[in-house]
């Protein structure tokens, strides 16, 4: 397992982080997604052997929500 810490742009409250935790929870590969508000991001907890980085962003854009960069 690895662990990345992505930033997420537009999340505005519980329920947005929530939604993130949701869409990256759902992905095959994922063991732990922790949105935080505060900081604006989310700490991934994921087997690149069956899912990459990219993928990971394409999940929380896929939500509604926008990965800088």
């Amino acid at each position: 397992m690895e662990k990345i810490l992505i930033p997420v742009e537009g999340m505005t409250c519980g329920g947005c982080t929530s939604s993130v935790e949701k869409a990256l929870c759902a992905r095959d590969g994922i063991n732990t997604a922790t949105p935080s508000l505060e900081g604006a991001n989310v700490e991934v907890e994921f087997d690149p052997a069956i899912i990459i980085q990219g993928q990971i962003e394409e999940a929380i854009r896929d939500a509604g929500f926008d990965v800088p960069g």
